[in-house]
């Protein structure tokens, strides 16, 4: 669906795109992006504007479908002319999108913390890279929780990466896989999984489910796994999914993120604030929430130094731009124009928010690719991938 169309002439409003799943499994998870996008961008049109122009919003909806994902692009560039696309959650719809972007040299930002093995001039990522979550948190899980380590995910790119980067980490640092598992977005059945685990009797299990995460949390309670002594670690899973779980379900489970609600800092009271005012009192912030309001606030920073609006324009402005976010001082690297962050690491209260126990001590440089494998080994990696589910950038039913 497209918003009402206002003139983009002189003087009219600078349009962007904000593509999301507004529909289908993945809806759930990009609500909140939706509406930390939107709160960003009322909140600067309440300022002014930028260069005294209003943003008008055109959303449309991904309908959790990477190919419509990219469909969607197609038409907010060419018919809509937005000047850049705030979009996409899962990397298989990012994937699908990009070569969209490279067509018509156009930019979008991109909030969520991925599998990295990846750099592309057209997108902006406000998320973390592998430096700044998985390497980190398996750093922190060997000093802390063990060494024995049971994988679950989603079958797609993201998850299929990660383990690849912590297999390598784990091998390099004295860690052992001892099982791993997979199950298509449509799946919901995980009970053989679990089954696995319990007699795995891993020290944590690294979870990158993206979808029915909440059915493999009950499955782990009605199988008996406790989380104080076999602690899911989630790579995926925020405040937003983790206020519909059940609190006995995954109290002592961790994440890891640079943003959580729990911050205690007056920018993120604020935000916090200002978040609950516009969508209700029950509603909560987290990382991908952050990243997307963080995207507006960069990209409407860009303009203003740019003093205009086009996607070159701010893909030349962007580069080395600090912005003071709710969770600390962020900035764009200017060769990867992924985010310098802080990483913190949560533990899950009964109250359904994080306890943060680690936080690094500087500011984390964005490192898309790990140095376990060179460059091109890592796009061998996808490459198989993306050849094995036959051009695709996840399995589909009935692969």
């Amino acid at each position: 669906m497209f918003t009402k169309r206002g003139r983009t002439g002189l003087g009219g409003p600078l349009r962007i795109g904000v593509l999301h799943s507004l529909t289908g499994p993945m809806a759930p998870n990009e609500r909140s992006i939706v509406d930390s996008t939107m709160m960003a961008i009322e909140e600067i049109n309440e300022e002014g504007g930028v260069l005294g122009r209003k943003i008008e919003p055109v959303v449309v909806d991904g309908a959790s479908d990477s190919e419509r994902f990219a469909r969607e692009a197609e038409r907010l560039i060419v018919e809509q002319q937005v000047q850049a696309i705030m979009g996409c959650w899962t990397s298989s719809s990012r994937k699908a999108t990009i070569p969209v972007l490279e067509r018509h040299e156009h930019l979008m930002f991109y909030p969520p913390t991925y599998e990295g093995l990846e750099s592309c001039p057209y997108v902006v990522y406000t998320g973390g890279a592998p430096s700044q979550q998985v390497i980190p948190a398996v750093n922190w899980l060997l000093d802390n929780r063990g060494t024995r380590f049971f994988f679950v995910g989603s079958d797609y790119v993201w998850p299929r990466s990660a383990a690849a980067i912590i297999k390598d980490q784990l091998d390099y640092q004295g860690g052992e896989l001892v099982g791993e598992e997979y199950r298509a977005f449509h799946e919901t059945d995980f009970r053989s999984m679990v089954e696995k685990i319990v007699e795995a009797r891993p020290d944590v299990i690294i979870n990158t489910l993206a979808h029915n995460t909440l059915d493999f949390f009950r499955e782990l309670s009605r199988a008996g796994v406790d989380p104080e002594e076999m602690p899911t670690f989630s790579l995926a899973f925020g405040e937003d999914l983790l206020s519909q779980a059940a609190p006995e379900d995954r109290v002592g489970g961790y994440g890891v993120w640079g943003y959580f609600q729990s911050i205690g800092s007056p920018k993120n009271t604020e935000f916090v604030e200002s978040f609950r005012r516009r969508y209700g009192a029950d509603r909560v912030t987290e990382d991908v929430c952050h990243n997307a309001y963080v995207s507006v606030r960069l990209w409407a920073l860009a303009v203003e130094k740019a003093g205009d609006a086009s996607p070159a324009a701010v893909r030349k402005a962007i580069k080395g731009l600090r912005y003071e976010a709710p969770q600390g001082p962020v900035w764009v690297d200017e060769e990867n124009q992924h985010l310098w962050r802080t990483v913190r690491i949560g533990r899950i209260r009964p109250d359904r928010q994080f306890d943060i126990v680690w936080t690094s001590e500087v500011v984390i440089r964005p490192v898309p690719y790990p140095p376990y494998r060179t460059r091109r080994a890592w796009n061998e990696l996808l490459t198989g991938l993306y050849d094995g589910w036959g051009g695709s950038w996840d399995r589909l039913p009935g692969d």
